[in-house]
């Protein structure tokens, strides 16, 4: 069997394994540890900067291609969906159901929008020839300004 990489407990590498097969994904070494990474703090969103650094502080040597490689398989798979941010930054996130989105501008974070809070009461309908995929709102925040100084 395929060692745990060095980060993982057994028990974690375990986990990863499965969801990997679950998803008909053969558990390399990279996919273990990036499905660990992705999946065990719960539902989160990543860029695939931001988990290359994740990654290289677990101590695995992986280099920027497997990990953006690796995000793009699990995309494929349906394990992961993809997000596109302000700026046309790519982001992961590990919740696959269609949600919105709030982007926390300074902080570099995506936030989910509860569900049933944004009303799409009319989208228009595509060009001939095409269909909706789906429809992504992103809600970019800024902190509020404090009143009371």
């Amino acid at each position: 069997m395929l060692a745990a990489p060095a980060a993982l407990s057994t028990a974690d590498a375990c986990h990863a394994r499965r969801r990997l097969r679950a998803f008909d994904l053969r558990p390399t070494r990279q996919r273990v540890l990036l499905s660990h990474l992705m999946f065990a703090g719960g539902p989160r969103h990543v860029t695939a900067e931001m988990l290359f650094e994740e990654a290289q502080a677990s101590g695995e040597p992986l280099v920027m291609a497997t990990v953006y490689n690796t995000l793009h398989q699990f995309v494929e798979a349906g394990m992961i969906r993809t997000l596109m941010g302000p700026g046309g930054r790519l982001w992961f996130d590990t919740t696959t159901a269609d949600h919105h989105h709030f982007f926390v501008e300074g902080e570099n974070r995506m936030i989910d929008v509860p569900a049933g809070a944004v009303d799409l009461s009319a989208i228009p309908a595509p060009p001939a020839g095409y269909r909706v995929l789906g429809v992504d709102v992103v809600i970019r925040l800024a902190p509020a300004q404090d009143s009371s100084a």
